[in-house]
């Protein structure tokens, strides 16, 4: 009887761990950012691990060093002791050093998910990410880690567009007739967003097997609708755009959400929808280009279907009942 069961559980042990070894292992990327990173990470690693289909693990950067504290209003400005200000070095000398020697194995994924918006990445992180991009990996860059490293040439390169003042490079946007139009640098506005709201998502290339059979128009739940975005904007694939209303303080024009971008061998995929505000990460759109994405990326196709509860043109649909 006790071979028996032995037998069983190896047998057990042998199956769990061949279904681990075919499923794509994906690696998020976080630790600092502008936004709540520490509420996005999880929800998006748990709709990725809903599919069956991904194993999600998550590399934390060291925190930002703190900063001294700042004068008050009204109040003569704040002298800090000698000990103090000693503290306060040592303290950002050590987190750093801690940044410097923080290096993500980036080879170990098939594709990695960016969720940082930060301090630049030491050096030799760098030069991984590169090669591991360059050599054919793949990576998503969500919502503000767009917003990052504006002084990394390669990683602008990868973006396409981020970000960044109107004379840091070109933009693109469409007219109402659906036209691709470029912004020259140095005219029009820079980046931004205006009030978070509602907006409809435009499916610009309905043949991309990460965006076919869904909706060529559907309502994306509550977000902010970066626009402006600036960079040197070469080889995009535009897959969807939202209009920028100016009544919500927005351009008045269709501005670029979700495109592809090559980078040597591999790819890399912008999507500057998914502010955590209990909302647009719930977005049942927002999931379904995620989940489709990250596979597009690890395998060069798409067998994740679109969603029977997708949003409709006129309703958004979300996986948070509150």
């Amino acid at each position: 009887m006790r071979k028996v069961l032995l037998f069983i559980l190896g047998a057990a042990i042998v199956l769990n761990t061949g279904e681990a070894q075919d499923k794509i292992k994906v690696l998020i990327v976080d630790g600092q950012n502008n936004h709540n990173w520490k509420a996005m990470t999880p929800v998006m690693k748990a709709e990725l691990e809903k599919t069956g289909m991904f194993t999600v693990d998550v590399s934390t950067s060291p925190p930002r060093p703190p900063r001294p504290p700042r004068r008050k209003k009204g109040l003569p400005p704040q002298e800090n002791s000698e000990e103090q200000k000693k503290e306060f070095a040592a303290l950002r000398a050590k987190l750093l050093k801690e940044l410097e020697e923080w290096n993500p194995r980036f080879t170990d994924y098939r594709a990695v998910i960016s969720n940082y918006n930060g301090q630049l990445w030491g050096e030799q992180t760098r030069k991984d990410f590169e090669a591991y991009i360059n050599g054919g990996g793949t990576a998503l860059i969500i919502h503000a880690a767009n917003n990052a490293f504006s002084q990394w040439k390669e990683y602008n390169q990868m973006i396409g567009l981020g970000w960044r003042n109107n004379k840091f490079g070109i933009g693109y946007y469409y007219d109402d007739a659906g036209k691709l139009i470029l912004r020259e640098k140095g005219k029009d506005r820079g980046t931004g967003h205006g009030s978070q709201h509602e907006f409809q998502i435009t499916i610009r290339d309905k043949d991309h097997p990460i965006t076919k059979g869904m909706p060529e128009l559907w309502l994306h739940a509550k977000d902010e609708l970066y626009h402006g975005q600036r960079g040197p904007g070469e080889n995009m694939q535009i897959l969807a755009s939202a209009f920028s209303s100016k009544e919500k303080r927005g351009t008045g024009v269709h501005e670029p959400m979700v495109w592809i971008i090559p980078f040597g061998k591999g790819k890399v995929i912008t999507n500057v929808m998914g502010h955590e505000n209990r909302k647009s990460l719930q977005c049942i759109g927002f999931i379904a280009l995620m989940n489709r994405s990250v596979e597009w990326l690890a395998t060069g196709k798409v067998t994740t279907g679109i969603p029977a509860n997708f949003p409709t043109r006129d309703k958004s649909s979300s996986t948070n009942k509150k």
